[in-house]
């Protein structure tokens, strides 16, 4: 084997994609990937610079990895990505001993910085890093976006919306199949959007028929990040009738008041929002529904706080996920007036986990009693208890199932499982029957 690489992906599970890709290209190529620095010869962080917290990550891993370098520990290091793309040169001047640099979507110079000038890798390869999990994978269908909300960097970062292929992602979903994978989670900015770029219509529906005709029978697709704006009951219907589709969908509402939305560059009214939701009820009362709340944007008062709260009640939302609005550099928001105090932000935060957290448990007693199929993560082979989740559940951001006399199963593996209890975020169940066990 050639040289050991070790990389760290940052931030979103699209940057996991782009990690995957770059460590299937470098494979390829003759480097072994490594699961820490500590055997690598050359490290490389995948930076994220979406909200300020993320740039503080990214440049906090960066300074890490000329620690590691000035210590003899690595050969070279490198600093790909999202940062990179957003701070361009000025960025270089302030990591001197960096060698290697490749924004989002330049791959290749890695391996060119590295001396491979011949590149003759699948540009499609999907490799393994210390994040990925064989069984339940990413595919991305989109890159970029163009949404425009307010707040946004991602179109100055990414660029404008760009959808693959539907011949490229099917063959690219195949290939994850046939690396074990048991759940593919759809993600993108905005995949909803998908295909918008041709004739101005979305047509994520048309891939989904096509990967639910053309994947293996036991396959999970999961769909993640939905702006509501490309949303409506025809798209909702077609989601249904697909048998490999999850009834689960990521739709970050951001807001509800119509006034805050509108200055979020959001083209949508509150009464669309509810007619999304409540459609997705109609078809089915489990359907899983997440969302994403940004708190505290500019011009949000009580009672327009006070809106959001309400809806999530009304809604029943199952999962969400909520975040102080921060002012970024280059966004229209940033210049607005009526900035939020932070302190007013963190309160209403803390009041709007503190609701959904009984609204989540609400979620959850539904399926007391009831029979899941979930997915297994991690088995103890001592305690005789695995982890494990079901449609309601996506990777990394929701809950988990633990479950009791879990002796047989293996993680990657299918089971039957029946709740016993429920709290906010998570389950118990019982093993009814596993996919190792005969009929």
């Amino acid at each position: 084997m050639g040289e050991k690489v070790f990389i760290l992906s940052l931030g979103c599970a699209k940057n996991q994609v782009d990690s995957e890709n770059l460590a299937g290209m470098m494979v390829s190529e003759g480097f072994e990937i490594v699961d820490t620095p500590d055997l690598a010869d050359i490290a490389l962080v995948n930076t994220c610079a979406f909200i300020e917290p993320a740039v503080r990550e990214s440049i906090d891993v960066a300074l890490q990895l000329e620690e590691l370098k000035n210590s003899r520990k690595v050969k070279k290091i490198g600093i790909l990505g999202c940062l990179l793309n957003r701070y361009g040169d000025d960025l270089k001047k302030e990591f001197p001993t960096v060698d290697i640099w490749a924004r989002a979507e330049e791959w290749e110079k890695v391996l060119t910085y590295l001396g491979k000038n011949e590149i003759c890798f699948d540009s499609r390869a999907r490799g393994f890093i210390p994040e990925t999990v064989k069984w339940s994978r990413y595919l991305k269908i989109v890159e970029g976006c163009n949404n425009r909300c307010s707040y946004c960097t991602i179109p100055k970062i990414r660029g404008p919306l760009r959808s693959r292929p539907i011949g490229e992602i099917i063959e690219e979903a195949q290939l994850l199949v046939s690396q074990g994978a048991k759940e593919l989670c759809l993600v993108g900015q905005d995949i909803a959007a998908y295909g918008i770029e041709g004739d101005g219509k979305p047509h994520l529906t048309e891939l989904l028929k096509t990967l639910d005709k053309e994947l293996p029978p036991d396959t999970w697709v999961r769909l993640l990040y939905l702006h509501p704006v490309h949303i409506d009951e025809k798209t909702m219907d077609h989601i249904a009738s697909c048998k490999k589709v999850l009834r689960y969908l990521d739709i970050p509402i951001q807001h509800v008041d119509d006034e805050i939305l509108s200055s979020m560059n959001r083209k949508v009214t509150e009464p669309d929002l509810k007619r999304i939701f409540s459609y997705a009820r109609e078809i089915d009362p489990d359907f899983a529904l997440r969302t994403t709340i940004m708190v505290g944007f500019p011009g949000e008062d009580d009672i327009k706080f006070q809106k959001v709260l309400h809806f999530l009640d009304e809604m029943e939302i199952d999962r969400v996920g909520a975040f102080l609005y921060s002012p970024e550099d280059g966004t229209e928001a940033a210049n607005l007036k009526r900035q939020v105090p932070e302190k007013v932000k963190r309160n209403r935060y803390d009041a709007l986990m503190e609701l959904q957290a009984f609204v989540s448990l609400r979620r959850q007693e539904r399926f007391l009693n009831r029979s899941l199929k979930v997915l297994i993560e991690e088995t103890d082979s001592y305690g005789g208890y695995a982890l494990g989740r079901s449609f309601r559940e996506a990777p990394e951001v929701d809950g988990l199932i633990v479950i009791r006399n879990a002796d047989n199963l293996a993680p990657g593996s299918f089971a039957e499982v029946k709740v016993i209890s429920a709290s906010e975020h998570d389950m118990e169940a019982e093993v009814i029957f596993d996919e190792g066990q005969s009929d």
